[in-house]
């Protein structure tokens, strides 16, 4: 697998937002969204086994871990590492574009779908059957650059009942959209989706590189 870093921190978004995470985060992508916050893993990383990654990750001690890239569906091994965690007992985050089919995973996994959205430039690979394939304990994630995307989103949720089937996550793409205004829109059309700030980038705002 081609491993970026793995790393112990806070969840930086997600419903799971604030709490202790270990990050797994895997090298290469195969989409560019405009408002990528991790293009240093394009490239680079190394190859390592899953079992160094599972003994990595136990090492650490930390109940909740998230994988996640770049892409980390493009690494054929996910699903696989992602059974050998839950049988070690962990709580495993895939956090994935929405492009890619989720289905391989395991039932167990949390899956954060992170769907593009037309400010991305990439919403047109969305794979529309991994909606439907969402359940409780899942989460759609929407990053939002502009009112236009608000109102794209808008109407996925209601289009596909997102709201009665998992967590509804909607994002001010940083420095873009002020979180406010995202506020103001919600309200407006009361949409009961879950505000999602990246409270990495708040708790630590010199760094380049967080959760």
């Amino acid at each position: 697998m081609k491993l970026y870093e793995i790393y112990t921190s806070i969840q930086g978004e997600t419903q799971h937002a604030g709490r202790l995470c270990t990050l797994v985060r895997f090298a290469a992508c195969d989409l560019r969204c405009r408002y990528c916050d991790t293009e240093y893993a394009f490239t680079g990383g190394q190859e390592v086994t899953r079992q160094a990654i599972v003994a990595d990750v136990v090492a650490r001690g930390i109940h909740l871990v998230l994988l996640t890239g770049g892409e980390p569906l493009l690494q054929s091994e996910l699903p696989e590492l992602a059974r050998d965690l839950l049988a070690a007992r962990f709580e495993v985050m895939v956090e994935t574009g929405g492009h890619r089919d989720i289905s391989p995973l395991p039932a167990e996994v949390v899956v954060i779908l992170d769907v593009k959205t037309p400010g991305s430039g990439e919403s047109d690979r969305n794979l529309q059957t991994n909606l439907q394939r969402l359940v409780s304990k899942d989460a759609v994630k929407f990053v939002i650059c502009n009112e236009a995307d608000y109102i794209w989103a808008r109407a996925r949720i209601i289009e596909h009942r997102l709201l009665d089937r998992c967590s509804v996550l909607i994002a001010p793409s940083f420095g873009q959209v002020d979180p406010k205004n995202l506020v103001a829109w919600m309200l407006r059309d009361k949409l009961q989706a879950r505000l999602n700030l990246q409270i990495h980038k708040y708790v630590w705002p010199a760094e380049t590189r967080g959760v």
